[in-house]
């Protein structure tokens, strides 16, 4: 009787048992693991934040979440802001301006512009598929934005490249099996 197998093969009891992983890590692999996990977290933070710095926008890339800008631009779209306070605000300009009451900033074209003689500019905002002006999105008795109100100036899109985000935030689910997905495929890469 012959007996057929494969020495010295590991097959994983679970594509998933990273704690068996961490616990066969000497402490210098550990905390290799770490320093790397935290090198990549830390990169991240400081591209972020000079990004921030050099556009002057709090939020220099933000996704289109409604139909209200078409054909301009379209759910999904990825925009990139500036928001240099010394730029003039003209009308035909599209921004993205945040509401007191409301967590989403919103992504308009500037319709109407009024400036004083002191330099103060209030103006009026309009989404192109839309019938009516803002009015009825700002806060109650607000007719009109002001500077402060902009988060950025649109500069420039990459179409549909957002739609993952809005794929993750309307549908939870799928962003825990894309993480799950992405979390065996580490470790299968990691086992081959």
């Amino acid at each position: 009787m012959v007996r057929a197998g494969v020495v010295g093969t590991h097959l994983p009891t679970s594509g998933l048992d990273i704690f068996g992983d961490l616990r066969k890590m000497n402490k210098r692999q550990l905390y290799y693991q770490v320093l790397n996990f935290a090198m990549i977290v830390s990169s991240a933070l400081m591209i972020w934040k000079g990004l921030i710095v050099l556009t002057g926008s709090e939020s220099p890339i933000v996704v289109v979440l409604s139909g209200s800008m078409e054909p301009a631009f379209h759910r999904g779209d990825l925009l990139f802001l500036t928001n240099f306070r010394e730029d003039p605000i003209r009308a035909g300009e599209i921004v993205v301006f945040k509401v007191e009451g409301r967590d989403i900033p919103i992504v308009h074209r500037v319709i109407k512009v009024h400036e004083k003689d002191n330099g103060d500019i209030k103006f009026l905002t309009k989404g192109d598929n839309n019938e009516v002006d803002d009015r009825g999105l700002y806060k109650e008795g607000q007719n009109w934005l002001e500077k402060k109100d902009v988060v950025g100036r649109a500069r420039g899109f990459l179409p549909y490249v957002g739609m993952v985000t809005i794929i993750m935030n309307d549908y939870p689910k799928f962003k825990y099996a894309l993480l799950a997905i992405m979390g065996a495929y580490v470790l299968l890469k990691r086992e081959s």
